[in-house]
């Protein structure tokens, strides 16, 4: 792989971090401003060869989404590379609409397999470049949060700004 740009933006939620490849794809993204929480989204052989800070075009969607656009984040391309069962679940992940969560039971019947449940879950888990590939999205049958990688009150965030809960829309 090539040079990767990394840059951290403000956001509501706090600093976030996109991970691009020399093509503008999201590698990886997340609440952090740590550039090694980043990295660790990606697996060993992922990873770029080299990264630069620099400007992502990615950050304009961010800052689209934050103040509005929510669907700012669905034209940005993302890089992934997985299982058949991973891609897929991913591209299902960019279908969800906002302010209309999954569970991982339903996640799981769009993958094509209702009692894959705990698959789906893991294709959340794995999910690298988060807000692009929205798995913050999908939540436990009984309704509650379930996990995610950038802790739950920012998961709760993001959910209610997309419920239009209106403390969160600008």
């Amino acid at each position: 792989m090539t040079t990767a740009t990394i840059q951290t933006v403000d956001t509501p939620d706090g600093a976030f971090t996109i991970l691009a490849d020399d093509r503008g794809r999201v590698l990886a993204s997340g609440w952090t401003a740590d550039r090694a929480s980043i990295l660790a989204r990606l697996s060993a052989r992922d990873l770029p060869s080299a990264i630069e800070a620099g400007r992502t075009d990615a950050a304009a969607a961010v800052a689209a989404y934050y103040d509005g656009d929510l669907a700012a984040i669905d034209e940005v391309a993302v890089s992934q590379d997985g299982t058949e069962m991973q891609l897929a679940g991913w591209a299902a992940l960019r279908r969800i609409a906002p302010g209309r969560p999954l569970t991982y039971s339903e996640f799981a019947s769009e993958l094509g397999s209702a009692s894959a449940v705990r698959a789906a879950a893991s294709i959340c888990a794995r999910n690298a470049p988060a807000l692009f590939v929205p798995c913050h999205r999908v939540l436990r049958s009984d309704g509650t949060l379930g996990g995610f990688a950038w802790g739950l009150p920012v998961k709760q965030r993001l959910l209610d700004r997309e419920a239009g809960v209106p403390a969160l829309v600008a």
